[in-house]
């Protein structure tokens, strides 16, 4: 897993809807919750994003912008986003590149999946908030509050 203080790696991917998000576009404007999963519509997964969704106007406040990655295409992406009511995209990491990148893989090859992996980039693009599993909130808006 990537440290806090350490640099984010910068990375582009498409959401649900194609459009391509790049990291660094966000840098110095807002901070970004990146929260790695292993599938699109499972109880554990769906209930994570959830808190998130029913959180988001807080975090927006906050200034975050949030981000939920995993290797489902856009169409499992766009069915989970209109399913759920999600106010935030979904980002297609198809080959798994970007979680290699943040050290949120388990698994080899086609036999890997996303470990769940929370972190907030501050707006200076480094990691302020760094944690497996599924952290409240409240915990990432502490963490986006302390980058302010």
């Amino acid at each position: 897993m990537l440290k806090v203080g350490e640099t984010a790696p910068d990375f582009t991917l498409a959401d649900e809807t194609g459009q391509r998000h790049r990291l660094s576009d966000y840098r110095g404007k807002n901070a970004v919750v990146l929260i790695f999963y292993p599938m699109n519509q499972t109880a554990v997964c769906t209930a994570q994003l959830c808190e998130v969704r029913d959180a988001f106007a807080d975090l927006k406040a906050a200034g975050a912008v949030i981000f939920g990655l995993n290797s489902a295409g856009e169409e499992s992406h766009r069915g989970f986003v209109e399913r759920r009511s999600f106010p935030f995209h979904l980002l297609v990491d198809a080959d798994k590149r970007v979680a290699r990148q943040y050290r949120s893989v388990v698994g080899w090859g086609k036999l890997s999946i996303n470990n769940r992996t929370v972190y907030v980039v501050g707006r200076d693009g480094k990691i302020l908030f760094a944690q497996r599993g599924k952290p409240t909130p409240q915990e990432l808006l502490a963490a986006i509050r302390t980058g302010e």
